[in-house]
C-alpha cells in the first residue's frame, strides 16, 4: 500500500519558478463503471452513472494546483451549466481560470466506461475545446507551460512558438507531431504505447515515458538516463493518474529534483491519484510524495 512521508530537511522542495500554467482541454466526464467493458455491439447492464470535471489539460492544472499551491489554466468552456461546472470545480483547486475563454458551442464531455479494475474506455466530443485560442495571452520567460494534444496541434504550436520559457508536451492522445514542435520541447511525456506511436520522439531531447505499475523512465536524446520504479496502489479509477503524473513530474524537474527523484515523486502522484474514483483527485503537496515508500 502507498504510504505518503513528509518532506525532509536533506531533501528540501524549494520552489524557483512560476506556478506552472496548463493550456489544454476541459470536459465534462460521464462515467459509467461496470464488472467489465462491453465489446463491439455489446450492451451490458448493471452500470453506475457519475459526472464529474475532467479534460487532460483541466485535470493537469488541478493536480498541479493541489501538488503546488497554485496554477494557471488556459482552455475554453462552453456558455453553459456544465462550464460553469468545470470552471467552479477548478477554482476550488486553486487553479487561475481567468484565461478560460467562454464560447458558444457546448463544453467538451467525455463519455466513459470503466471496469471492475479500473480499465476504461473513453470517446471525447471536443466542443469547446476545438474553439481554444491564445487571443489576449501572455506568457513570461519565467513560467513553465504544459500542454497536451486534446486541442488543437495548430494551439499548441502556436504556444510553443510564443512562450519564450521551459516548453513541456504531454505528446496525447498520440499522433504524428511536426519536427519543429519536437525541437521545441524541453520535455515531453507519454506513456509507453504512446512512445511506440511517435517515432518523431527518438529525436526529442527529454522524454518521459509511463509504464503503469512498472514505473516511469527518462529518456535524453533517445538514451535511458533514470528509472523508478511503480508503486503498489488499490486501482480505482486510471483516467487521471497520467495527468497528475505530468503535473508531479514537471513540477519536481522545475524545483530542483534529480531526475530519478522527479520520477520517483510523480509515480506516487499517480499511484495516489489511481486510488480514487475523482479524475481530479485529492493529492498533498509535492513534497510530501518524496519520501514515499511501497510496502
Amino acid at each position: 500500500m502507498t504510504t505518503l512521508s513528509s518532506m525532509t530537511s536533506s531533501n528540501p522542495l524549494l520552489p524557483r519558478h512560476r506556478a506552472l500554467t496548463v493550456l489544454g482541454s476541459i470536459n465534462l466526464d460521464l462515467i459509467a463503471t461496470a464488472e467489465r467493458l462491453p465489446t463491439a455491439g455489446e450492451t451490458i447492464g448493471g452500470g453506475a452513472l457519475s459526472r464529474q470535471p475532467g479534460g487532460k489539460g483541466a485535470n493537469q492544472a488541478a493536480a498541479a494546483a493541489r501538488l503546488d499551491g497554485s496554477a494557471r489554466m488556459i482552455g475554453a468552456v462552453g456558455d453553459d451549466d456544465a462550464g460553469r461546472e468545470m470552471l467552479d470545480a477548478l477554482t476550488a483547486a486553486g487553479v487561475d481560470v481567468s484565461d478560460v475563454a467562454h464560447r458558444s458551442t457546448p463544453t467538451g464531455t467525455a463519455l466513459i466506461v470503466v471496469d471492475s479494475a479500473g480499465e476504461n474506455q473513453i470517446v471525447v466530443c471536443p466542443g469547446a475545446n476545438a474553439e481554444v485560442s491564445l487571443e489576449g495571452v501572455a506568457f513570461a520567460e519565467d513560467e513553465t507551460l504544459l500542454c497536451q494534444l486534446e486541442v488543437g496541434l495548430d494551439v499548441v504550436v502556436e504556444a510553443s512558438r510564443r512562450h519564450p520559457g521551459f516548453f513541456a508536451l504531454n505528446a496525447a492522445p498520440a499522433q504524428s507531431l511536426p519536427a519543429e514542435l519536437v525541437q521545441r520541447c524541453d520535455l515531453v511525456i507519454v506513456n509507453e504505447t504512446e512512445y511506440e506511436l511517435i517515432p518523431e520522439l527518438a529525436q526529442a531531447r527529454l522524454v518521459a515515458v509511463t509504464y503503469g505499475k512498472d514505473g516511469s523512465a527518462l529518456f535524453r536524446d533517445g538514451k535511458e538516463v533514470a528509472r523508478a520504479a511503480g508503486r503498489r496502489a488499490t486501482v480505482v479509477n486510471t483516467i487521471g493518474a497520467g495527468d497528475a503524473f505530468c503535473a508531479a513530474f514537471v513540477l519536481g524537474l522545475r524545483n530542483g529534483l534529480s531526475d530519478e527523484q522527479a520520477l520517483a515523486a510523480a509515480n506516487a502522484v499517480g499511484a495516489d491519484a489511481v486510488g480514487q474514483h475523482s479524475s481530479q483527485p485529492e493529492l498533498g503537496r509535492l513534497d510530501s510524495y518524496l519520501g514515499v515508500a511501497s510496502a
